[in-house]
């Protein structure tokens, strides 16, 4: 008995584990640095605030008001999006990604 529950135990622990993606429609973009400054309200914050904290990192703020941390990955893409953009502000986004924690492995970003 002790080696079928051994067996088992060790299938399961065998078998990966696979976050799967998840799309973010509509959310704020928000740099690391100002996140908890303009948690109220997120869409108040500037594109050209973003692009002068962009060495903080970028997160977004979900529709739960969760603010989740972009990776190397997402903070590339949303500073060459905001650079490509003409937007003052209301800086909102689509991001794919897998959730690790508090931070979103980003797979792709379109700037609204």
């Amino acid at each position: 008995m002790r080696k079928v529950v051994s067996l088992v135990v060790f299938g399961l622990l065998a078998v990966p584990v696979f976050a799967a993606n998840e799309t973010f429609t509509d959310v704020s973009v928000v740099d690391v640095n100002c996140s908890k400054k303009v948690a109220a309200d997120p869409d108040s914050h500037t594109r050209a605030c973003a692009l002068k904290c962009q060495e903080s990192g970028f997160g977004i703020v979900t529709k739960d008001k969760q603010f989740l941390k972009l990776d190397a990955n997402g903070n590339a893409q949303v500073v060459a999006a905001l650079k490509a953009s003409d937007k003052k502000d209301h800086l909102r986004a689509d991001v794919t990604g897998e959730v690790h924690g508090d931070t979103v492995k980003v797979s792709s970003v379109k700037l609204l």
